[in-house]
């Protein structure tokens, strides 16, 4: 089967019109529903239109989730993003709205002391000493901090903060 330029012209007509490509193939004639998609994915068009569908499930999908709790050092918008669905035996390609989180720069507490390190090497490092990482492995400059450490940890105070929070603190930063 060739595809002449009135067939792809019918092909683009129906395909904006939303029919399925099973329903493009019958109406064509002596091509099948994969050929029509194959085409349909070189022409590179666009998600068809929308042909009824369920308008509960598009109405679910479409509303933005404005209830959820949102930490306070992210900024939410509204997106669209192309995905698709079934209905029966077709699959569909709809455009929902979804909401982003973007990260927005935290201005660090002004209160906070953060205790100077005794920069050791890993060979210094032993059981009462911290072994927060802190720079680059890679680089020169690379060291642990080396402050005390409590019996109980590998890090100092400090640091053992940082690496240990409660779980609740865990739950409100997302």
């Amino acid at each position: 089967m060739n595809w002449t330029d009135e067939r792809v012209e019918k092909l683009k007509k129906l395909w904006s019109e939303g029919l399925s490509a099973s329903q493009i193939a019958a109406q064509l004639g002596g091509v099948s529903r994969n050929a029509v998609i194959g085409k349909v994915h070189r022409l590179c068009l666009p998600g068809r239109a929308k042909a009824g569908g369920s308008t509960a499930a598009t109405a679910r999908v479409k509303r933005p989730a404005t209830s959820a709790p949102r930490a306070p050092n992210y900024a939410s918008r509204l997106a669209t993003r192309t995905v698709t669905r079934t209905a029966g035996a077709t699959v569909m390609k709809e455009e929902v709205e979804i909401d982003t989180i973007e990260d927005q720069d935290a201005a660090p507490a002004s209160n906070v002391v953060v205790p100077m390190s005794r920069r050791l090497a890993l060979t210094q490092l032993t059981d009462r000493t911290c072994k927060w990482p802190i720079g680059d492995p890679m680089k020169e400059e690379f060291h642990f901090c080396g402050n005390d450490s409590p019996d109980t940890s590998p890090y100092c105070t400090f640091h053992a903060k940082l690496a240990y929070q409660p779980s609740g603190e865990r739950r409100r930063a997302r």
